[in-house]
């Protein structure tokens, strides 16, 4: 199966002329689907088509879409599950192209679901139609007027710039009524049911060409097409299109990812929150969170700086906003001191110059300290966007009233320059009246909420960051190098790839561990040499500390002993005997390999805390040095790479490119490397060293 180009949506999303194929008036669901037409405004025509060419809904009826005098440019199909094949092929010899499925029973219902969902996607491909569905409530083109859906709304419904793609129908409805009660137009909306042959990927790839569309808030459970979906997702980073998207369920890393740490510090859905920052996408976590925030970022834009400066009348909600922000993320910088300086001129001597900066009660009185101090803020250079923190009134009267405050911010805004960026201090409907009311004196853009406020503004920082940090590291290209296998094998290859590794000589005999412990001098540390035992503690397959020639003659017996106790049918391959390190701070780096999204690298706290406390970050590869750095500063332990407690302090450019080459030594295994895990990573200040290295292959556990 080909999946559609954009430009084959593009005539598929724009219909005029519509068969209602199972059109009657029995029919609740057909009453439903023939009254979203005038909801949605519709200015096509619209066909009725039945078994026995019965007239539906004030139609004249047809037997079949061959009959209807008119060319049909979609087939709305709502017939039993068993009667849909055959409605796809009639279509297709009546010339129709094009078909939403709207019937349900196939993929979602089991074995016998799945059977005729697969002869029904034979149907269409033979008869040469494109198919939206089966169980897909359809999609209304809001800003073309091209309507094929029972999506429930509010009317009248408002054109605007948003569009939203749900695998659910339901919430599909749900987030076009929500955007109806914040007077929040929309451009498009599509619900795409079970996906037989194309959904969220393709109709993303769509949107982000759309004219039409400012910006993209999708619900998806599963994503088919990854490929498709991350290609669309970097096309609309390029060019400032924001994709806010809802996704629920989880993705299972591979079993075989089992035998190294990794797969516990990555967790179920964290690859794929690696994947939206990869591409700039922004995940929200409800109905409201996610409409607020697509429609604000499209309002907005990028912001360069990605930084923000708040301004309000209430201390309270300074002290709200600054926690809030704290909580999500939300950087707080200090205004410049020329900023400073000019707000001392204009505020009364009390108040404060902190961002968020309360203008104390003083603009009650004197409104002109909002026109005077917006702009001060607005010029400065650390900031990209102001924000104004006040109630923003829905009343027609007091919106018009001159001598309000708000008009005072206004004129702020105005004589610097930029549209008015405000936040309610709480949330409140807006209709189509009142947001038109606000746009009539200059007010498109008002967060709803102190909360969603917060939200919005942190979404809008990491995104504008992930703009301005331009195109991802790419690909090593060349063939898959020779697999590693052993420990060694594996810190050669890392060592290869410009890694720092521990030296090491491989003993095979007891007499060859002892002149290996006298070679290297001070203390040694033995450890089993087995592509077949991952964990050697736990095998009893290492000792530290081993201080003369003779203990490690009699180690590396003890040694070979506990591992064949452990693991009898284990390959034993002779011993590692290598320095014993001093104490330093331990990372665990590794790399597995989503199914859906490819290569992903961890690093997190290693030793005895790697799973229990699970403190990691998780990138896609390839990786850049400035993502590595911003790997580590966003653990939550990343205090102690900074000198904690009197030790020193780790350089983190020099572990960010270790970190860089840990992932190209991964990348350079090629698609059958299933982990790769350094563990653990021995960071003492500049001091940097893989001190033991482990490869697990996805057709073996070597």
């Amino acid at each position: 199966m080909t999946a559609p180009s954009s430009g084959d949506l593009a005539g598929f999303f724009r219909p005029r002329n519509v068969a209602l194929v199972g059109a009657s008036d029995k029919s609740g669901w057909s009453r439903m689907i023939f009254s979203r037409f005038a909801d949605y405004g519709h200015e096509g025509e619209i066909f009725a088509v039945n078994r026995s060419g019965a007239p539906a809904h004030g139609l004249p009826g047809y037997t079949s879409v061959a009959e209807i005098p008119a060319k049909i440019d979609i087939a709305y199909i709502y017939v039993p599950a068993q009667a849909a094949a055959e409605a796809i092929r009639q279509v297709g010899a009546a010339g129709v192209r094009h078909a939403v499925v709207l019937s349900s029973g196939f993929a979602e219902t089991g074995t016998e679901g799945v059977r005729l969902q697969a002869e029904l996607l034979a149907a269409a491909e033979a008869a040469g139609v494109l198919m939206l569905g089966p169980n897909s409530l359809g999609f209304a083109n809001i800003a073309d007027r091209c309507v094929c859906t029972c999506i429930p709304t509010r009317a009248p419904v408002a054109r605007g710039r948003l569009a939203i793609v749900s695998q659910s129908g339901a919430l599909a409805g749900e987030f076009g009524k929500f955007a109806h009660g914040q007077g929040i137009g929309l451009s498009f909306v599509c619900a795409t049911g079970n996906e037989a042959q194309f959904g969220i990927a393709e109709v993303l790839d769509y949107l982000v060409d759309d004219p039409s569309t400012g910006a993209i808030a999708i619900y998806v459970e599963s994503i088919q097409n990854p490929g498709r979906f991350t290609a669309a997702a970097d096309r609309a980073r390029r060019v400032g299109k924001p994709i806010v998207i809802l996704k629920v369920g989880r993705s299972a890393v591979s079993g075989a990812v089992a035998l190294a740490h990794t797969g516990a510090l990555v967790g179920d859905d964290r690859i794929f929150d690696a994947m939206c920052r990869r591409y700039g996408i922004v995940r929200t976590n409800s109905i409201a969170e996610m409409v607020l925030t697509a429609n604000f970022l499209e309002k907005v834009g990028p912001i360069d700086p990605p930084r923000i400066g708040v301004a309000s009348l209430s201390g309270g909600a300074c002290g709200i906003y600054a926690d809030l922000a704290e909580m999500h993320g939300l950087a707080v910088p200090p205004f410049a001191e020329a900023t400073k300086a000019a707000l001392r001129g204009i505020l009364p001597d009390f108040a404060s110059t902190l961002n968020p900066l309360d203008v104390t009660a003083q603009a009650v009185q004197d409104p002109t300290v909002w026109s005077d101090a917006i702009p001060v803020l607005v010029r400065d250079p650390g900031l990209g966007l102001i924000v104004t923190a006040t109630p923003v009134s829905n009343n027609a009267v007091d919106l018009a009233s001159p001598m309000s405050g708000l008009h005072a911010v206004l004129e702020g805004y105005r004589k610097a320059g930029k549209p008015p960026v405000l936040c309610n201090y709480s949330i409140q409907d807006c209709s189509q009246a009142q947001s038109d009311a606000r746009k009539a004196i200059g007010i498109e853009i008002v967060l709803p909420d102190l909360e969603f406020g917060v939200r919005a503004l942190a979404h809008l920082q990491r995104w504008s960051e992930s703009i301005l940090r331009g195109d991802p590291a790419s690909a090593p290209g060349g063939l898959a190098e020779a697999r590693p296998t052993g420990e060694r094998q594996v810190l050669e290859h890392l060592a290869a790839h410009g890694a720092p590794v521990i030296p090491a000589l491989i003993a095979h005999s007891a007499e060859e561990a002892a002149a290996a412990a006298e070679a290297i001098g001070a203390g040694v540390v033995l450890k089993i040499l087995s592509p077949d035992i991952a964990h050697k503690t736990e095998a009893g397959g290492v000792r530290l500390d081993v201080r003369s020639a003779a203990e490690a003659a009699r180690v590396y017996g003890e040694v070979v002993a506990a591992a064949r106790a452990h693991s009898p049918s284990a390959r034993i391959d002779g011993v590692i005997v290598s320095p014993m390190r001093a104490p330093g701070l331990e990372l665990i780096v590794g790399v597995t390999r989503d199914p859906l999204w490819g290569p992903a690298i961890v690093v997190g706290l290693g030793g005895i805390f790697a799973e229990a406390l699970r403190d990691s970050q998780v990138r896609l590869l390839p990786l850049g040095p400035a993502e590595a750095r911003e790997m580590l500063l966003e653990l939550r332990g990343a205090r102690v790479l900074s000198g904690f407690r009197g030790a020193p302090p780790a350089d983190l450019d020099e572990l960010a490119r270790v970190i860089c080459a840990i992932g190209e030594a991964a990348l350079a295994l090629g698609p059958e490397l299933a982990a790769l895990e350094v563990n653990p990573l021995r960071v003492n200040g500049r001091e940097i060293e893989c001190l033991d290295g482990l490869a697990v292959y996805s057709n073996s556990t070597a």
